[in-house]
């Protein structure tokens, strides 16, 4: 297949077989997302009285109750503007961090003075050190996209406690559409397959996972239907703006900025910036910048350019790969052993087949 770049934002063909062009060179996925604008995106009147409407009713549903909402916070500029915005408005919300061991010292900070500036009650759960690392470990090791999947999971794991702990109805996610409304499908897979998680452990790791708290996709369908549990995405209902944001959270509370989306942790930055380009030809930058040219926040002139630039500095990268290789347990000739194998995807492994009809029954 020759190689095809999409004209009207910078998504290619070169790792996602999943991709089509119309005969105007546009791709499927800035097509679907501009056809989000006035639906799932409103930085307009109608967005302001979504998101008054919004705010009312949490406040409605916590009455009686400690929270009115929960959130992940990760010191990353979505949940920390969220946050902040969270805490002008007006609820009390539960923020939850989870501690992995790769925080990279700015997040720290962020969270820090965030927390200090909102004084929104706040939550660190750390998971077991040794079982999460020979978790990730296994799945470095059975070579497949989404080395994030335990992280994500047991984010989401520790919520969903949390959720029924404390009661609560909603969940704001900092997940949005002014910088994510493009997401490559292809070399990527769900974070809540327990089959898939455990099958990928089986065959690679050497600690027992019983420590880890885990959500499969069943658990957390039963606890949205149960609990009427709701996920809110706030910052599709305003102009969001990386610069703006940025400067608002400078401003508040000396928020610092990482260098690029989802670099907030050293693990996530090697997956984003390393794994997915050498492993699998996955240039993550092509999504995030796609994103902010269909929300207006870049042209595509401009993400070329910034195409251009190196994706990482290589002697701080190799600086961050001998740290997340110390504690992983990983050698060396490890490291380097898998980097030269054949990548696989998920699906090489056990995967839960009886999903999709589960999905296709129940989700509507």
């Amino acid at each position: 297949m020759s190689y095809k770049i999409c004209s009207r934002c910078v998504m290619d063909n070169k790792s996602d077989d999943t991709i089509t062009f119309d005969e105007r060179g546009n791709c499927n996925y800035c097509t679907s997302a501009l056809n989000g604008i006035g639906t799932t995106y409103l930085p307009n009147q109608e967005g302001q009285e979504r998101l008054n409407v919004l705010i009312s009713m949490l406040k409605n549903e916590g009455r009686g109750k400690k929270y009115d909402c929960i959130m992940g916070i990760s010191g990353g500029l979505d949940s920390s503007y969220l946050a902040y915005l969270g805490f002008k408005w007006g609820l009390r919300i539960l923020a939850i961090h989870v501690d992995d061991g790769f925080d990279t010292e700015i997040s720290k900070r962020n969270i820090k003075k965030l927390i200090q500036s909102t004084n929104i009650d706040y939550i660190v759960e750390k998971p077991d050190e040794k079982q999460f690392n020979d978790l990730t470990k296994a799945f470095f090791l059975a070579r497949v996209p989404n080395l994030a999947v335990p992280q994500d999971n047991i984010l989401f794991a520790c919520i969903y406690k949390l959720i029924r702990k404390h009661k609560i109805r909603t969940f704001l996610s900092g997940g949005n559409f002014a910088l994510e409304c493009i997401l490559q499908r292809g070399n990527t897979y769900r974070a809540f397959d327990v089959t898939n998680i455990k099958a990928i452990h089986k065959a690679f790791g050497t600690e027992p996972i019983d420590k880890l708290p885990l959500l499969s996709d069943y658990r957390r369908f039963i606890d949205q239907k149960l609990l009427r549990i709701k996920t809110v995405r706030p910052l599709n209902y305003i102009n969001y703006n990386r610069e703006i944001a940025l400067k608002d959270l400078s401003q508040f509370c000396g928020f610092e900025y990482y260098g690029s989306k989802h670099l907030e942790n050293t693990l996530t930055k090697f997956i984003q910036l390393y794994w997915f380009y050498n492993k699998f030809g996955v240039d993550k930058r092509r999504s995030h910048l796609s994103s902010m040219i269909v929300s207006g926040q870049m042209t595509r002139e401009q993400a070329l350019i910034e195409l251009q630039e190196p994706l990482y500095a290589d002697c701080e990268m190799q600086n961050e790969i001998k740290n997340i290789c110390d504690a992983l347990d990983i050698s060396k000739d490890e490291f380097d052993k898998v980097m030269n194998e054949p990548a696989r995807q998920h699906n090489y492994y056990k995967i839960d087949k009886f999903y999709i009809m589960f999905k296709k029954l129940f989700y509507k």
